[in-house]
């Protein structure tokens, strides 16, 4: 061999032992990173997942800015796909689309209603909820989603907030419409009930004329004002000021809240339960319009039974279910151990430890994907991991594209604790702070209609830097070491129970029409075994006047639905109040319902009796699960 050749061999060597050392070196980097973040492939797996998900809807979005593109797609690709299944009957994705093209045209026509005009939906779940929303779409109208069980004053301010000149409402919630009706007249708003006819004044039927119309496709040239950033819907939030305010959903929003699915890997032959109100965020936005973007068949029920659950679910081959924290509390407390399912994966908020694992005890290895949001919000996590507790994990991606910060905050003062420079104040991991979203052009907070002043006071400013704006959640989270998210409470004066948001203050405006009340302080108290807090309320009396119970239990029972009636009421000689004369609630909710503690006269919102007087025995019935709430 020559020198020349002993070189040329020798450098061989050496490069290819420098290539072994940097593939080793390679192959360290990932065990490396796994050490330092276990769960690095989760989060890596899950940001590929969402930048495949945002650009697949970005396509959509530039065919059509609306989620009726997702449907109509769906409608094109297996038009015989069954879309809902409802009571029995079977409806395919291509006979929704002609049933929605008949009320669009309907509304048009007879209706006269144009793109850009506000309709106000007043109906519980039912296929006709999924036409008509989908026929507002076609026509390029907003949609208002009101409460079915409002009555009365909400339901007038509801319709008025948002400037809804036409109200469609099911056939059985024609008294509600009938009690506030000659204030309708008086303001101009058309009413449509879905029966064939109807003999109150001002009233129209609208099924007979539905049934007649043509099942063609309209012009899109009708929905041609719709873009991206432009109002879909509003949806209706628990509000402080006593009535509910309504949170304005734009294009984007829907269509990026009906990604939850496809994020949770939920795939087009699954099969979704869904018993969720469609007139709230998770039951339509999430639920419907999920479905509707994956292409999944959807099993509606109007609403949930603990008893008819599981043999649903074996009925029709549900795979995915939806839920909110009490749901599978309630499972787990009345259903026996059933394993006889195919569901593989839940979705939801709000379900406690100790219900997450007795749920997958009883009923299997189902995989429970926890998320967090609110309607109006710009800031969500999931909880794609899985990890039992949490409410979501943080993600690299999330950080870079929607900031957000857990800052200090103030119980008592009920305010954000700022530093000497006017700034708010980060919290380590591990510590509990107010969380709070950035609002940029990506990240939007839209507010509330017509209440301004609410809408203010859900922004922050100066945050971290000067001149910033923050959106302010209103909820206490904790995020650890690893990056999981834990929900710890709720700020102000709204509590959470049954998976309904309660607004102090309405409940209060009605409790001080009982002739014998002359205050009330209305606060939710946490009950063991029960997720969220129950509703509770101090009173004092007029002078002279003993608590009449009778009266009590006939005006919430008139006047406020089931989830917000206080369960406990408090008889106290005086209110105990701040300074500025602002009602004081933190002592009260630690105090709680139990009468070893209370001296003050308290009674038990007993379902068949109305209000009794609280004793000991029922306390410890409360508290060992014998009573359940």
């Amino acid at each position: 061999m020559t020198p020349g050749s002993r070189q040329l061999t020798s450098s061989m060597f050496t490069a290819m032992f420098s290539i072994i050392n940097i593939l080793a070196g390679l192959a360290i980097v990932p065990l490396f990173l796994y050490i330092r973040n276990p769960y690095i492939f989760h989060d890596l797996g899950y940001a590929f997942r969402a930048i495949r998900c945002v650009t697949r809807m970005k396509r959509k979005q530039k065919l059509s800015p609306s989620f009726l593109g997702c449907f109509l797609e769906k409608v094109e690709r297996h038009p015989q796909k069954p879309f809902i299944i409802f009571e029995g009957t079977s409806h395919t994705y291509s006979q929704a689309d002609r049933q929605s093209n008949r009320i669009a045209r309907v509304l048009s026509t007879h209706a006269q209603v144009k793109g850009g005009d506000t309709v106000a939906l007043f109906m519980g779940n039912e296929p006709l909820f999924v036409w008509v929303s989908l026929a507002l779409a076609k026509v390029g109208c907003i949609a208002s989603l009101l409460n079915s069980n409002i009555r009365s004053k909400s339901l007038l301010h509801c319709l008025s907030c948002c400037d809804a000149k036409v109200l469609i409402a099911a056939a059985e919630l024609r008294g509600a419409v009938e009690e506030v009706m000659p204030t309708l007249l008086q303001q101009g708003v058309r009413v449509f009930i879905l029966s064939d006819d109807s003999d109150s004044e001002g009233m129209e039927g609208l099924s007979a004329k539905i049934q007649q119309a043509s099942d063609q496709p309209l012009s899109p040239h009708l929905r041609a004002n719709i873009t991206l950033k432009g109002p879909a819907m509003y949806i209706y939030t628990s509000g402080t000021t006593g009535l509910p305010k309504a949170a304005l959903v734009t294009h984007e929003r829907v269509m990026q809240a009906s990604l939850m699915f496809s994020l949770s890997n939920v795939r087009e032959n699954d099969v979704l339960y869904l018993y969720l109100p469609l007139y709230h965020s998770s039951g339509f936005m999430m639920g419907l319009c999920g479905a509707m973007e994956t292409g999944i068949t959807v099993v509606l029920r109007r609403k949930f039974s603990t008893s008819q659950f599981w043999n649903d679910c074996r009925k029709h081959d549900v795979t995915v279910i939806q839920y909110i924290g009490e749901i599978m509390r309630y499972l787990c407390s009345t259903s026996p151990s059933d394993r006889d399912h195919k569901v593989r994966m839940a979705i939801g908020n709000g379900i406690r430890v100790d219900t997450w694992s007795d749920f997958l005890q009883r009923f299997g290895d189902i995989r429970i994907c926890e998320c967090y949001g609110a309607t109006e919000g710009n800031i969500g996590f999931i909880n794609y991991i899985g990890k039992v507790g949490a409410i979501g994990k943080e993600n690299f991606l999330q950080k870079m594209t929607t900031p957000y910060a857990l800052i200090k905050y103030d119980t008592e003062k009920e305010e954000a604790v700022r530093d000497s420079r006017g700034f708010c104040i980060e919290v380590p991991k591990g510590e509990t702070g107010l969380l709070v979203g950035k609002i940029t052009p990506r990240s939007e907070f839209r507010g509330y209609v017509k209440n301004k002043q609410q809408t203010e006071k859900k922004k922050l400013q100066d945050v971290l830097v000067k001149g910033d704006i923050y959106y302010n959640s209103g909820d206490l989270l904790q995020i650890d070491h690893q990056g999981f998210v834990y929900f710890q409470d709720r700020i102000g004066d709204t509590y959470r129970w049954k998976g309904e948001n309660v607004a102090t203050t309405e409940v209060t405006d009605h409790l001080v029409m009982v002739h014998c009340i002359e205050e009330a302080n209305v606060y939710g108290v946490a009950v063991p075994g029960h997720e969220g807090r129950v509703g509770m309320a101090a009173l004092t009396l007029k002078e002279g006047q003993d608590f009449d119970s009778s009266a009590t239990y006939q005006q919430v029972k008139s006047c406020l639905p089931t989830y917000a009636r206080p369960q406990f009421i408090r008889i106290q000689d005086a209110l105990m109040v701040t300074g500025t004369h602002k009602q004081m609630k933190r002592g009260l909710m630690e105090e709680g319902f139990n009468p070893a503690v209370i001296t003050d006269p308290m009674y038990y919102l007993e379902s068949s009796e109305g209000y009794v007087p609280m004793t000991q025995d029922i306390f410890n019935s409360i508290t060992e699960g014998r009573i359940r709430l």
